[in-house]
């Protein structure tokens, strides 16, 4: 999968956590769409090194799920729920 294959790909996985964790984030959708690309990234590569999966298996899609969930709690927890505003 290219780049933009997977920029796509977290996009619908950083949509996805938001569902998973309702709730007001502090930097909005866009840095929520931020948290779910990062997240997808370092949730599939994590499990591919770990060997719990190869390319292209379905659990790849979990692990990316709980990569975006988990970096989603750590940003919340570490801006305290406050709202960033410009």
């Amino acid at each position: 999968m290219g780049i933009l294959g997977w920029i796509v790909f977290g996009l619908v996985i950083g949509a996805l956590a938001k569902l998973v964790m309702p709730g007001r984030d502090p930097g909005g959708i866009i840095v929520t769409m931020l948290i779910g690309i990062v997240g997808s990234l370092l949730g599939g590569f994590l499990g591919q090194v770990m060997g719990l999966y190869g390319q292209n298996d379905p659990a790849g899609f979990v692990m990316s799920l709980l990569g975006a969930i988990v970096l989603l709690a750590i940003y919340r927890m570490a801006t305290g729920g406050r709202r960033i505003t410009t």
